[in-house]
C-alpha cells in the first residue's frame, strides 16, 4: 500500500488489527470455546445456552444503524473504545453467573457492547479515515484479527483445564479491559488524525435511509451476505459438537476449531496475491464456492481426519476473505457517502443471521441431527451466491451514491 508511509495510518491498521484479535477471542469466539464446559457445569442444554447468545446478537445487529450513524456524525473515539469497556465488565460479570437469567440478561448486555467493538464499527472508521485504500487496510487488519478463534479455542481449552471456565472468563475480560482498549483508544486517535490529514471529513452528508432502502441491489447484498453469516454460525458455533458427532477427539476438534482462525489468514494472503488479477465479485464468488464445497467435506467426512482438514481450510479461508469482501462491495455497490449508516443497516441482516444461526443449528439438530444442520448450511451459500450475481448484474440500472 503505496501509503504506508503514512504514520497514522499505521498506527490505525496495527492497533486495530491487535485490538480486534483480543475483542473477537473474547466476546464473540469464548462462546463456541465454553458452549460445552457451560453446558456439562450449569446443567442448561445447548438450545438454551445458544438462545443466549442468539438474543446478544440480534440486540447487537438491532443497534448497528444507530453505531454507524454515531460513526458518521464523528463519535468513533467515544463509541468504539466505550463498547469495548462494557464488553470487558459484562464479560468478567459471567464469573459470578448462577441463574440462567442472569447469563441471558448478561449476553444481553455483550450484545450492546458487540454492536461498537466488533468489525462493523472497526470497518466503517477505517473506511471513513482511508478512503480509497480501504481494501487494503481492511485486509491488514483482518489478516491478523482472523487469528481471534485461533487464540480463543486453545487458551479456552488450556485456561479452563488450569482454572476452570470461571477464572477464565475474568483472564479474557482483563485482557480486553488492559490490552485492547488502549490499543482501540489509540487507533481511534489516529484516524482523526488521517481524517484531518487527507481533509476528506463531510459533516451531515444527506442520503435519507429509505433511499438506500429501496435500492434492489442492497437488499440483494443483504440476502448475499445473510447467507454466509448463517452458514458460518450454524457450523462454528457448534464445531465441537459437530466433531464429537463424527468421532473426533476432543483434542482433535479442539485443534480443528483453532484452525478455522489461520485457514481465515490464509485466505486473506491468497486474495493479495491474486487480486491484481481477478476482480473482488470473482473473489467473492470464490468465497462462496469455497464454503459450499466445504460444507459437502464435513458432510461426507465420517471422522476422517483428510476430510476434516479439509473442511477447515477450505470453510476458515471462503469466510475469512468474505470479512473484506462485504465492506468492499458495499462501498463498490452503494458508495461511501455516510458508510457507517448504510453498513450498518447492512449488517443487521447480517448479524441477524449469524444471531439466529446457533439457535437453528440446535433446533434442527434435535430434528435431523448433525447431517441436516449442514446440508442447511450448503444450501445458504447456494442461496446467497445466486443473489451475488443479482446484485453484480443490476448495477447498470441503479448507479451507487458517491
Amino acid at each position: 500500500m503505496q501509503s504506508e508511509g503514512n504514520r497514522p495510518l499505521r498506527q490505525i491498521i496495527w492497533s486495530f488489527a491487535v485490538a480486534e484479535t483480543i475483542v473477537w477471542a473474547a466476546l464473540y469466539y469464548s462462546f463456541p470455546a465454553l458452549l460445552p464446559e457451560w453446558e456439562r457445569d450449569l446443567g442448561w442444554t445447548k438450545t438454551e445456552l445458544s438462545a443466549a447468545f442468539t438474543s446478544s446478537l440480534i440486540l447487537s445487529a438491532l443497534l448497528a444503524p444507530y453505531v454507524g450513524r454515531l460513526i458518521d456524525r464523528g463519535h468513533a473515539i467515544r463509541v468504539f473504545p466505550g463498547s469495548a469497556l462494557l464488553g470487558a465488565v459484562l464479560f468478567a460479570t459471567l464469573s459470578l453467573v448462577r441463574e440462567f437469567w442472569q447469563f441471558y440478561v448478561i449476553w444481553l448486555g455483550l450484545g450492546v457492547a458487540m454492536s461498537g467493538a466488533l468489525y462493523e464499527a472497526c470497518f466503517a472508521i477505517v473506511t471513513r479515515a482511508t478512503g480509497d485504500k480501504s481494501k487494503q487496510a481492511i485486509t491488514r487488519i483482518t489478516l491478523v484479527a482472523g487469528l481471534a478463534g485461533t487464540v480463543s479455542f486453545p487458551s479456552a481449552h488450556a485456561l479452563t483445564g488450569l482454572f476452570g471456565w470461571r477464572n477464565t472468563v475474568l483472564i479474557f475480560a482483563a485482557t480486553v479491559a488492559v490490552v485492547a482498549i488502549p490499543l482501540i483508544w489509540f487507533g481511534c486517535r489516529s484516524a482523526l488524525d488521517q481524517l484531518k490529514a487527507t481533509k476528506t471529513t463531510k459533516q451531515h452528508e444527506k442520503t435519507p435511509a429509505r433511499d438506500v432502502l429501496k435500492s434492489k441491489i442492497f437488499w440483494l447484498l443483504a440476502i448475499a451476505f445473510t447467507t454466509i453469516s448463517i452458514d458460518h454460525g450454524l457450523l462454528l458455533t457448534h464445531m465441537l459438537p459437530i466433531m464429537d458427532d463424527r468421532g473426533v477427539s476432543p483434542e482433535i476438534a479442539v485443534l480443528a476449531a483453532a484452525m478455522i482462525g489461520p485457514m481465515q489468514v490464509t485466505g486473506r494472503i491468497v486474495m493479495i496475491m491474486v487480486e491484481r488479477k481477478v476482480s473482488i465479485f470473482g473473489i467473492a464468488i470464490g468465497c462462496f464456492l469455497a464454503m459450499a464445497t466445504a460444507a459437502g467435506f464435513l458432510l461426507g467426512s465420517g471422522g476422517m481426519l483428510p476430510l476434516i482438514f479439509t473442511f477447515v481450510v477450505l470453510q476458515g479461508a471462503g469466510y475469512g476473505v468474505t470479512s473484506i469482501v462485504r465492506p468492499v462491495i458495499t462501498a463498490e455497490l452503494l458508495g461511501r457517502q455516510n458508510f457507517g449508516v448504510i453498513s450498518g443497516m447492512l449488517a443487521l441482516p447480517f448479524m441477524f443471521g449469524a444471531a439466529t444461526a446457533p439457535t437453528i443449528s440446535a433446533l434442527v439438530w434435535s430434528l435431523g441431527g448433525y447431517d441436516m444442520v449442514i446440508m442447511l448450511a450448503q444450501i445458504m451459500t447456494g442461496i446467497g451466491l445466486i443473489a451475488l450475481l443479482m446484485a453484480r448484474r443490476s448495477t447498470g440500472r441503479a448507479p451507487p451514491n458517491k
